[in-house]
């Protein structure tokens, strides 16, 4: 069975309703990344970057296509960086700090690897292939 060429109605939905969340999600890790609780850093997000970046790749390639499954993390990669050093009013809102790369190799390091699950499970299913 092969996939059509043209996405379908529903299937743009779930890719725009998931590529939003990434950018949701990606803004509220940076703006939570600086906690505190007290004196100590608590750097939540990065447990909820490190959940949900991987777990969105793996929605797109179940819900809409596995080889669209890199829109999510290339959005929240793009978010991060871009938010994160041009943030509101020229703002830096990218810490400079040990949390920012704990954010990133936490998030982003997961959903590469989920990503390359999903893009090897597309190119296994082609035609011809092994």
């Amino acid at each position: 069975m092969t996939t059509p060429d043209r996405l379908t109605g529903p299937q743009i939905a779930f890719l725009l309703l998931l590529a939003f969340d990434t950018v949701l999600l990606g803004v509220l890790e940076l703006f939570f990344l600086p906690l505190r609780l007290g004196v100590l850093p608590l750097p939540v997000t990065v447990l909820v970057g490190a959940v949900t970046t991987p777990w969105l790749v793996s929605a797109t390639a179940k819900l809409v296509r596995p080889s669209l499954s890199w829109v999510p993390l290339v959005v929240w990669v793009l978010v991060v960086f871009g938010f994160g050093m041009l943030g509101p009013g020229g703002d830096l809102v990218l810490i400079q700090d040990w949390r920012a790369l704990l954010l990133l190799g936490a998030s982003a390091l997961p959903g590469a690897m989920v990503l390359g699950g999903g893009l090897g499970r597309a190119a296994g299913r082609k035609p011809g292939r092994g």
